[in-house]
């Protein structure tokens, strides 16, 4: 079984003498890294030969606990799969103390073949689809994050930290500069630690709470490596406030009264030549047309994968920059689908369901499966809304993760487009997830309910 090329990690080696160690994980369905840390001299083996990981490791929910509906736990005696290496992932890990790197793997069977839980092969998947029908996809992802007080986080109580001043955020005061002053060692050290790692961060904005902020990757024209993009920025920002003695969460709503943290997704398609088929002024063209129309009729179906946590559906509530049904405009944050300004030869498509807490292979896949569902199937999305759309769009997407997941099981979508076997064993994690999640008894029940029921 081949891995990825030995000359990428020779070359690296060379480059840098005093890496001693290099972290090799892969996504687990539910978002998580997992995998191993290799010594210096076995990375070239590495390369040339993959590294075996047991099959249980895409069974597990975001506890870590084995889902066995899935059938990848002692149905097959917690078999190995061969992982190998995700050519240009190799690149530094630079917030650890032991000079570090990593990159990233993806799992295939004994005889070559995709492993199909591996989330990362859902992209691919969906990717070569496009690709086979003419279109070439153009992708960049931005997530929102907080930062935490530690001493609070670990007492169960998050909080806004202080900054380099130390003035502790209160108010929300959406787009302050002075906040990226504030935070400016942090940021500043994330930006450095992604031009070390190869990763496109631009924009910087601070978002709309005390804490939250949000960077934008640049757009790449392979989708894979968009989403492996990702990955790697989170693992940046949140090895970056480790060390700088904050926590990084990507919940998508760690405060009750403060706007939840999003994964929005940047989409257009080229041709063969890299021109964007989404090109063109005012209304949107034919082809963008019917990708939102595709992103629109199965979207309430796909809830559950760009909500994959009972705390997700916390977000979703009107005036909140999170939608509550299917719509698009133009220029309008107030709608999930948001035509951007800008340029016509830009002009691309914003898709802002998902929660900062997605997988974002498993979002991306389901956003690029959806633009191509729509654009064969000529699916019209109707006008564009005007003005604010939470004055016009009914509530109609599930509002809770069971309804969500209920949904997704009834779909036809999800697994025609990001692979039957990928579907069933996702949808197992997070039924399994939930009812594990809601036979607990947390401490507000207790509060509401233990003397006066």
């Amino acid at each position: 079984m081949k891995g990825g090329d030995p000359t990428e990690a020779e070359a690296f080696l060379a480059a840098h003498p005093q890496i001693r160690q290099f972290e090799a994980f892969l996504t687990d369905p539910s978002g998580v890294q997992r995998g191993k840390i290799l010594r210096r001299e076995e990375l070239v083996a590495a390369y040339r030969h993959g590294r075996p990981l047991p099959c249980s490791i895409l069974s597990l929910d975001i506890t870590g606990a084995d889902v066995e509906e899935t059938g990848l736990v002692w149905d097959q005696g917690d078999s190995d799969r061969d992982c190998r290496p995700v050519p240009g992932t190799l690149t530094m890990a630079p917030w650890l103390d032991t000079p570090s790197a990593q990159f990233v793997l993806t799992s295939f069977e004994k005889d070559g073949t995709p492993t199909e839980a591996d989330p990362r092969h859902a992209v691919a998947r969906v990717d070569a689809a496009l690709r086979a029908a003419g279109y070439f996809p153009v992708v960049a992802i931005e997530l929102e994050f907080y930062l935490i007080d530690r001493e609070a986080m670990l007492a169960g109580r998050p909080r806004p930290p202080a900054g380099k001043s130390g003035f502790r955020q209160s108010q929300l005061q959406a787009y302050l500069v002075q906040d990226l002053e504030d935070f400016s060692p942090f940021l500043d050290e994330v930006y450095r630690g992604a031009e070390a790692m190869g990763l496109p961060a631009r924009t910087l904005i601070a978002e709309y709470a005390p804490g939250q902020f949000e960077i934008v990757l640049g757009h790449r024209t392979d989708a894979l490596r968009a989403a492996d993009d990702a990955i790697l920025f989170k693992r940046l920002v949140k090895g970056v406030a480790e060390r700088r003695g904050y926590v990084a969460t990507f919940m998508a709503k760690p405060y009750a009264t403060w706007s939840g943290s999003g994964m929005h997704v940047h989409a257009s398609l080229a041709d063969s030549a890299g021109n964007n088929l989404f090109a063109g002024e005012g209304e949107a063209n034919p082809l963008l047309k019917f990708a939102i129309g595709g992103l629109l009729a199965t979207m309430g179906e796909s809830m559950a994968m760009f909500a994959p946590n009972a705390n997700s559906y916390r977000r979703f509530r009107r005036n909140s920059y999170a939608p509550v049904g299917p719509a698009w405009a133009i220029d309008n944050r107030s709608v999930p689908v948001r035509v951007t300004a800008g340029p016509p030869a830009s002009r691309h498509l914003e898709q802002r369901v998902a929660g900062a807490d997605a997988n974002p292979y498993v979002a991306l896949a389901t956003v690029l499966a959806a633009m191509l569902e729509g654009i064969e199937k000529s699916i019209d999305p109707g006008a564009p809304i005007v003005g604010n759309g939470y004055e016009q769009i009914a509530p109609s997407l599930p509002s809770s993760w069971p309804d969500a997941l209920a949904a997704a099981r009834a779909s036809d979508f999800l697994p025609r487009r990001l692979g039957e076997r990928f579907t069933e064993i996702y949808l197992a994690i997070k039924r399994a997830e939930c009812e594990r999640f809601f036979a607990e008894i947390p401490d507000l029940d207790y509060a509401l309910y233990l003397r006066l029921a």
